[in-house]
């Protein structure tokens, strides 16, 4: 989530390296900020059998879980089609393009928000039913489009949250009615991984320009997701069975082998995020692996949790961090602020961005401590 934070940020800066920002469309390459989002969907998967689980000893039944999950699916998919809208934004609509946008985000705080056990019920579902009737509100009075061809809303693509829902919402439904078997889950991302090739390769071409909810983004992320689940699914186990030693073996073998995987199908239309080729997925799947191993052994061999404190909220009220980026920027232009020039390149561009995520983090932190954050 920082460094989700930072790329989308230093994004804009100028005169700074290449490899450290989105690589573009049409170039056979990858950039730094290119892996940032494949290792979140990969870590949705690594949550995703703990999570499950969690609910499954708490007593909860199948199909109770199961609609926990579709909610929250449901959730992130709203928030992401009205992101994507954001960016066809329409000048002349009723409301300037920061202040709907404030206003959205106010709305998605005000119904999933994660409101306390104890507050009265009344007083949540008044607060909850306001955040509702603003988003009916907005969602009416949005204007897309140009001034010549005004539109409303419209699903143009699925938006970061939207992906991140539709991964959640697969992976999540497979493990829990495979009931967590391995080899269910192995097969399920190999499915997504040959959809993926059989797209790019030309076999299922059909597939490219309407492909189906349930291989959304041809494939590629929930085959992330997938991905993750896996490797959650072996490090349980593994470790259950103090089998450490093969833990290791297995990680490193499978982060190189997707690595491999990546270069081998790169002639399937080369490395990609825009695309999401077979290249990109395999490579950036590779690196989360890799990078997973290493956090594991700081923090589970080495226990240096407290490297991790200060960033500790980016994980505990992920959400909340992904959304205070919003209400920061409309901010900014709802006053005209613009920072001095020094700061919008070169190095200190990359300071401005580093520290624009620390900060934001911070914020969600504090905004934890007052029990300020979203539940989904």
């Amino acid at each position: 989530m920082f460094l989700m934070i930072f790329v989308n940020d230093v994004d804009a800066v100028t005169n700074i390296p290449e490899w450290i920002k989105h690589v573009d469309a049409h170039t056979d390459g990858l950039g730094f900020a290119d892996t940032i989002f494949p290792a979140f969907l990969f870590i949705v998967g690594l949550s995703l059998p703990f999570a499950i689980r969690n609910r499954i000893n708490k007593g909860y039944s199948q199909f109770s879980i199961a609609a926990y999950i579709s909610i929250r699916a449901l959730a992130l998919l709203v928030m992401g089609f009205l992101h994507v809208n954001l960016e066809n934004y329409n000048e002349t609509a009723l409301l300037p393009k920061a202040v709907w946008e404030i206003l959205i985000t106010i709305s998605f705080f005000l119904i999933w928000l994660d409101y306390p056990e104890k507050m009265d019920k009344k007083k949540r579902y008044l607060l909850q039913g306001i955040g509702i009737v603003l988003l009916v509100t907005l969602a009416i009075v949005f204007k897309g489009g140009t001034p010549q061809e005004p539109s409303g809303l419209r699903p143009y693509w699925w938006g970061i949250l939207g992906l991140i829902g539709w991964s959640y919402l697969i992976c999540a439904g497979i493990f829990l009615f495979s009931k967590g078997r391995l080899a269910v889950q192995v097969l399920a991302l190999l499915f997504f991984l040959l959809i993926n090739i059989g797209v790019h390769a030309g076999w299922m071409a059909p597939l490219k320009s309407e492909s189906p909810v349930w291989i959304v983004g041809d494939g590629s992320m929930p085959g992330f997701t997938m991905a993750g689940v896996v490797i959650s699914v072996i490090y349980t186990e593994l470790v259950k069975q103090k089998r450490q030693k093969l833990f290791w073996l297995a990680l490193v073998f499978s982060g190189i082998m997707f690595i491999i995987f990546g270069f081998v199908t790169r002639p399937y239309d080369g490395i990609s995020k825009i695309h999401a080729t077979p290249a990109w997925v395999g490579i950036c799947t590779g690196i989360a692996i890799l990078v997973f191993g290493i956090i594991i052994y700081l923090v589970d061999v080495k226990g240096r949790q407290s490297w991790f404190q200060t960033i500790r909220p980016a994980g505990t009220s992920t959400l909340t961090c992904y959304l205070i980026p919003y209400l920061l920027y409309s901010t900014y232009s709802l006053i005209h602020f613009n920072f001095p020039a020094f700061l919008t390149q070169g190095l200190g561009g990359i300071v401005k961005s580093f520290a624009t995520a620390i900060i934001v983090i911070l914020i969600a932190g504090f905004l934890e401590s007052k029990r300020i954050r979203l539940s989904v």
